[in-house]
């Protein structure tokens, strides 16, 4: 009696069995040799991460050093304050949805490449809080439409949706931005500081590129329509950020247009490259750009187009139902891209 009173009291002390939250099976699964390919290049994400850091608050203080420090027009510093706001929370989101892809994926190359990311974008978001800072930027809230996409993808309920919205949507927006910005040659510090930033995103692109279609491939018929549907409403929220910021677009001489086609490109283009690995061919790249193109002809007709509201839903319905000049040039662009095994902004290793 006393040694099973011992062992009943032994054995309350120690708890109940569980089962272990190691993960001893991560490399257990069988692999074709198309995802191995893939997993070698998030494995080299990892590496081209560690080798190609760079101090965050040096860079900054050489460059303001090098360029005399900031110096723009009062207008075009809201402007620079406006939207590189969004970025700032961006980086933000995406610090926190690599940090959880990081946790949460299996595979070990996935993981590295996500474990990357999250060192990128910590550094992303504190070098822009400080370049912000010399233009006398205040945190604050964002517009609507930039904080609606921000909290849709921080709070989506599967990580399929976290790894499209943030690598594959939000990522190329913001190359997107930066590329326009550098173009436009706005302003010398924020330009050359662009040019880590973007070479840092393309390659956290290849992350979704490469390890996205594992987890569509599992997905069931009803979960890949509400994936679809998702990505559709994602677009349009887009779309009402750069309505939004409008005004702050054209402060900086770029042309609301042109962001939309640049950003589309990119965005289908990394999609094109995740339906290349999955083999297959996907509605939503069709479905995509004739939304785009109809919400185009509502909010932004072009110059030959008549401005009067029943002219634009009228061109809009027309966008839906057939593809516009404009649609079939994105996707002869498209073609082209992946003709060529050219990116726009984005890196597949």
């Amino acid at each position: 009696m006393p040694l099973q009173a011992t062992r009943r009291i032994v054995r309350t002390l120690r708890g109940p069995r569980s089962q272990s939250i190691v993960p001893y099976d991560m490399f257990d699964a069988h692999q074709t040799a198309k995802e191995l390919r893939s997993a070698r290049k998030l494995e080299g994400v990892y590496h081209k991460g560690q080798a190609k850091v760079w101090d965050g608050k040096d860079l900054l203080a050489e460059l303001v050093e090098k360029h005399g420090g900031v110096d723009l027009p009062p207008q075009q510093v809201e402007a620079i304050k406006r939207l590189f706001a969004v970025i700032f929370w961006g980086e933000l989101a995406a610090w926190k949805v690599s940090a959880e892809l990081a946790l949460e994926i299996e595979p070990l190359e996935a993981k590295m490449a996500a474990t990357s990311q999250a060192h990128d974008e910590a550094r992303h978001f504190y070098v822009m809080h400080d370049y912000l800072s010399l233009l006398g930027y205040q945190p604050e809230q964002l517009p609507p439409a930039a904080n609606r996409i921000l909290n849709e993808i921080l709070q989506a309920d599967c990580l399929a949706k976290k790894l499209v919205g943030m690598q594959l949507m939000v990522e190329p927006i913001a190359l997107t931005l930066f590329q326009l910005v550098r173009e436009a040659n706005i302003e010398p510090v924020l330009c050359e500081l662009l040019t880590y930033y973007e070479r840092d995103e393309a390659r956290h692109i290849a992350l979704g590129v490469n390890y996205l279609p594992q987890l569509i491939k599992r997905m069931s018929v009803a979960q890949l329509v509400d994936f679809h549907i998702w990505q559709v409403r994602m677009f349009l929220i887009e779309l009402d950020g750069v309505r939004e910021m409008e005004q702050d677009f054209r402060a900086l001489g770029i042309d609301p247009r042109k962001a939309i086609r640049i950003g589309q490109t990119k965005q289908l283009h990394a999609g094109r490259l995740v339906t290349t690995q999955l083999g297959v061919s996907l509605p939503i790249e069709d479905l995509v750009t004739r939304v785009i193109e109809a919400r185009m002809a509502l909010d932004w007709p072009s110059e030959d187009a008549g401005t009067g509201r029943r002219d634009r839903l009228r061109r809009a319905l027309a966008a839906l139902l057939h593809k516009t000049p404009g649609a079939r040039k994105v996707q002869r662009n498209l073609d082209e891209l992946m003709r060529s095994g050219q990116a726009p902004g984005v890196s597949a290793a």
